[in-house]
């Protein structure tokens, strides 16, 4: 048996303290980080560099007005309605399943989620939005001039 005469002293780290600030580290993480993500707001798109859209006769266009009605090619439909007109035009459609759907800016967005639910039950497999230029913009990228109405000279 040895025995020690000098009071050396001993290098070991003690990490009880480190492991103590982990733990509430980690806990004040796992509490935040749900907070955070509650709080998350979208805003929308601004409407600056558009083209016009939709271009073709037969691409369908849902309107929603500011007290939810719905109107599916510009004629108003009973909102009941809304997946069995849906159902029996992209039932028959095999490449083309493409919703545009134009929404008052001051509707709740609510009432849009309720809608786009709809359709992608119904056989509506894109949905596109649709939003209005900017008033006082001009689209800055090559071949997205919205056509302005010609004025008599």
């Amino acid at each position: 048996m040895q025995m020690s005469t000098g009071s050396g002293v001993k290098a070991e780290p003690n990490v009880v303290p480190m492991i103590d600030v982990m733990l509430v580290l980690l806990i004040i993480f796992m509490v935040v980080t749900p907070a955070l993500a509650s709080g998350f707001t979208a805003e929308p798109p601004s409407g600056i560099n558009l083209k016009a859209h939709p271009e073709a006769d037969d691409d369908q266009v849902l309107g929603i007005d500011k007290f939810g009605n719905y109107y599916l090619n510009k004629k108003q439909i009973a909102n009941e309605q809304l997946g069995d007109l849906l159902k029996s035009i992209y039932s028959v459609r095999t490449v083309d399943q493409i919703l545009y759907v134009k929404a008052h800016k001051e509707l709740e967005y609510g009432r849009i989620l309720d809608a786009i639910d709809i359709a992608s039950k119904n056989g509506v497999r894109v949905l596109a939005a649709i939003t209005d230029q900017t008033p006082g913009t001009e689209s800055s990228v090559a071949g997205d001039e919205i056509k302005q109405p010609s004025k008599a000279p």
